[in-house]
């Protein structure tokens, strides 16, 4: 049972990694989020170009088309609006951009962590599996055991002389 073939530590090892790295990213990123959208710490919504990494000025998808949502062109946009975005105004909304982020990133995490236990638990069968064949008498979940006699006679092996021709 304590035995692991190299097929399974390499399943365990590659598993472990792949769910383990995304997780972490993946979770960390939406923490991120989370605290960003919430103003936590010194983090504030007020300056969404942290998100784009100051690459541009794009905004929440969820700021224009969240649910209840009205968006309004402003004609003409001020002098300090870029020429291939559009200025408009938003009204209406059921809920606030900010708050269909965070309930987005944290159900993100909850996927995330059951993803992990899943993979774990998948890793945990195929092992389970493996370490049950023991590729003598084909499956058996209690290892190998010997042969039973069947009958009050055991076979003994029988050793014979061949003659050496000397013409």
């Amino acid at each position: 049972m304590g035995y692991c073939s190299g097929r399974c530590t390499l399943i365990f090892i590659c598993g472990m990694q792949l769910y383990a790295v995304w997780l972490v990213l993946w979770v960390t990123w939406n923490v991120f989020v989370i605290c960003f959208y919430l103003e936590a710490g010194d983090l504030s919504k007020e300056t969404d170009l942290i998100l784009t990494f100051n690459i541009s000025m794009h905004r929440s998808w969820w700021m224009e088309n969240g649910p209840g949502c009205t968006v309004t062109s402003v004609t003409p946009a001020p002098d300090w609006a870029p020429e291939d975005h559009r200025y408009i105004t938003v009204s209406g909304c059921f809920l606030e951009y900010q708050y269909i982020e965070v309930a987005h990133s944290s159900l993100q995490i909850v996927l995330a962590l059951a993803g992990f236990i899943y993979a774990c638990y998948v890793v945990k069968c195929i092992t389970e599996e493996e370490d049950s064949f023991d590729f003598i008498g084909g499956f058996d979940s209690y290892g190998y055991q010997g042969p039973q006699k069947t009958s009050h006679l055991q076979l003994q092996p029988m050793y014979m002389q061949i003659p050496l021709d000397n013409n």
